[in-house]
């Protein structure tokens, strides 16, 4: 936890999709301060008229490999949340994976009470976790 979703137009080699997410991965584990193995992650690929990203007003252009990452989490401290978004565009950046402009990030905060990691159990509730 948390869990993450990737959202991208198809044309990107397995390669290049597992180097995202590792990125991803190392900068969830270094600024939201979680273990390794705390890793979910869910890619899904769409066809380029299957993916409307505009800028909101920002005059930001977008490409055919924008990148939306959507993160559900238990909630994070502030400056962690603006450390993992410079973080991670700067990894993904220099790695060629994406350009800062085709990246948007969307976090969606929750509580203990909705995870549950396995055996309809609620492992922060019960105290497992």
């Amino acid at each position: 936890m948390p869990l993450v979703r990737f959202y991208l137009i198809k044309g990107r080699t397995q390669e290049d999709i597992e180097n995202i997410m590792k990125i991803t991965q190392e900068m969830v584990v270094k600024d939201f301060h979680v273990d390794q193995r705390d890793c979910y992650q869910i890619v899904t690929q769409h066809e380029s008229y299957e993916m409307n990203i505009m800028d909101t007003g920002l005059d930001i252009e977008r490409s055919q490999n924008v990148l939306v990452i959507s993160i559900t989490s238990r909630p994070r401290e502030k400056s962690d949340i603006e450390n993992f978004y410079a973080d991670l565009a700067n990894g993904l950046s220099e790695k060629k994976l994406v350009e800062k402009n085709d990246l948007v990030i969307n976090m969606t905060i929750n509580g203990d009470a909705n995870w549950s990691f396995g055996f309809g159990e609620a492992q922060f509730l019960t105290g497992k976790l």
